[in-house]
């Protein structure tokens, strides 16, 4: 069996939701959920309510992905603003300063992957 990396789930396959996820709060009523949190990769669905923003910051050593489920956000990165719809994603590499924000009237719904694991390398800016 193989060993379990600290703080990650079962090596064993199940099911993951937000309902059995780590939750937790951030900015002004976000909500993320980590739905794999291990030491080689971290997939959190977050939670944007309308006229929210993450604070613009970078990752020495992770890329991201960024995919919407629904609802549409803004992502900045190094100065360049990119509309997001549900459906399509944006990566952004290490060292980039990024920025997301949901500037709508409705809620937005995405996955953050980020490998390696994002939580220890942000810099805010």
């Amino acid at each position: 069996m193989a060993k379990r990396a600290a703080g990650s789930r079962s090596a064993q396959s199940s099911s993951v939701s937000r309902s059995n996820a780590e939750h937790y709060r951030w900015g002004n009523d976000c909500d993320g959920w980590h739905l794999v949190k291990d030491a080689q990769l971290s997939v959190i669905e977050e939670f944007l309510p309308p006229g929210a923003a993450e604070v613009r910051h970078h990752h020495r050593w992770a890329q991201q992905f960024f995919y919407v489920l629904s609802g549409e956000v803004m992502m900045e990165i190094e100065g360049q603003t990119t509309r997001v719809p549900a459906g399509s994603g944006i990566r952004v590499l290490p060292r980039k300063r990024h920025q997301i924000r949901n500037p709508s009237s409705d809620a937005a719904s995405f996955l953050v992957i980020s490998q390696p694991p994002s939580h220890g390398d942000r810099h805010n800016d």
